[in-house]
């Protein structure tokens, strides 16, 4: 009888315990990574369920990594899998300015089918899982100089098939993608794409850039009357107007600031003309952007979104905090979607970080556990052949 009872008391207990924990294990937490080989070790890999290298580039029609060091940050990300079974390693090409070559060398069967070779062996060679894209942008205007034509978007459709042929089904397959209307509507031919890739990563963030007069919400979660750009407008978009199945959708969560200068004071610097100064990452936030640096904080109840000002410099901030990255993690709850993603990991603090504040608020906990990547990768509304 006694063990009876303790066995209906467990069993209560797991089915009590069990639906929070089933619901962190099922999102994605994918960690960019641009930092330094040592500070590596200072991150611990249960936090997260993938990591991406940042950033391979084009040497003719192959995958290239440009210094000796960029071998050892991936052999660190894959011994890092002795922390972490499960732990995904990703390679990725591209990012901002990296990609000048992309949209000729993927203009051709050739030019794809070199490419895709060399990620198989590099990947075979590292014992890495996948290949992230982040090419900035087919079809649209990106980094200036850059090529771009209307022949990209098919050409980046043909790559991705490629990939995902190559690599094998077991494999990941994800891209970057601008979270701004245009590079929706023009940069992919969405519902040709979509079966054959794991995650889109949303860069929700750089919603306002370093080439805009007037300063706004870098990374907002929900628009404005003055910004309609947010990581709402472009994940609702996707879901309700293309279809994509929320589950292959990242939401995208800035470890860094972007700020303004010569701004004036009116509404606390935000939607003012200024000049783009800097990029600063959070762990740089108390020396540079706090209020013993001459900063005053404020929350945008419509945004979901904080910023700050420097009435004394007339300097503007925009960034995510832990308020606001636990808002777009609780965001990814209630909408089903993929996971979260973070630029970048290297910006975050060792301890009680922005990392810190998604794995508690996926887990509901004060302390973070283990988070097992999402296993239904390949669930789409899009009918497609099988691979």
């Amino acid at each position: 009888m006694k063990y009876r009872l303790i066995l209906l008391f467990a069993t209560m207990l797991w089915s009590i315990t069990l639906p929070n924990f089933a619901a962190a294990q099922k999102k994605a937490v994918i960690a960019y990574y641009s930092g330094s080989l040592q500070a590596l070790d200072s991150f611990s890999a249960n936090k997260f369920t993938h990591i991406i290298y940042c950033f391979g580039r084009l040497q003719g029609n192959r995958m290239h990594l440009r210094a000796a060091k960029d071998t050892l940050i991936i052999q660190k990300m894959v011994s890092m899998k002795q922390q972490n079974k499960d732990l995904k390693v990703l390679l990725s090409l591209g990012g901002w300015g990296g990609c000048a070559p992309c949209s000729e060398v993927f203009g051709t069967e050739e030019g794809r089918k070199e490419f895709v070779a060399s990620v198989k062996s590099l990947t075979n060679y590292f014992g890495t899982d996948g290949i992230d894209l982040d090419w900035e942008y087919p079809t649209i205007s990106g980094f200036p100089g850059h090529r771009f034509v209307p022949d990209d978007k098919q050409n980046f459709t043909e790559l991705i098939k490629e990939l995902r042929h190559q690599l094998g089904r077991k494999s990941t397959v994800s891209f970057a993608a601008g979270g701004f209307q245009k590079f929706m509507d023009e940069s992919v031919d969405w519902k040709s794409v979509m079966p054959y890739v794991n995650y889109v990563n949303l860069m929700t963030y750089d919603l306002v850039g370093g080439y805009s007069k007037v300063t706004g919400h870098h990374t907002a979660l929900y628009s404005t009357p003055s910004q309609k750009s947010s990581a709402d407008n472009c994940i609702q978009y996707l879901i309700n107007t293309i279809g994509i199945n929320p589950k292959k959708l990242i939401i995208g969560a800035a470890f860094y600031a972007r700020t303004w200068e010569d701004v004036s004071p009116e509404n606390n610097g935000l939607y003012n003309a200024g000049k783009f100064k800097s990029y600063i990452g959070y762990n740089d936030f108390p020396k540079r952007i706090s209020a013993s640096a001459g900063y005053n904080f404020y929350w945008d109840s419509t945004a979901q979104a904080p910023y700050a000002y420097n009435a004394a410099d007339k300097t503007f901030a925009t960034f995510d905090d832990k308020k606001s990255v636990a808002l777009k993690t609780k965001y990814v709850l209630k909408h089903k979607m993929g996971g979260i993603m973070f630029w970048q990991l290297g910006h975050d603090t060792f301890t009680d970080g922005l990392l810190d504040t998604i794995n508690t608020t996926l887990t509901n906990k004060k302390s973070s556990v283990k988070i097992v990547q999402n296993i239904e990768y390949f669930k789409s509304p899009v009918k497609s052949e099988q691979f």
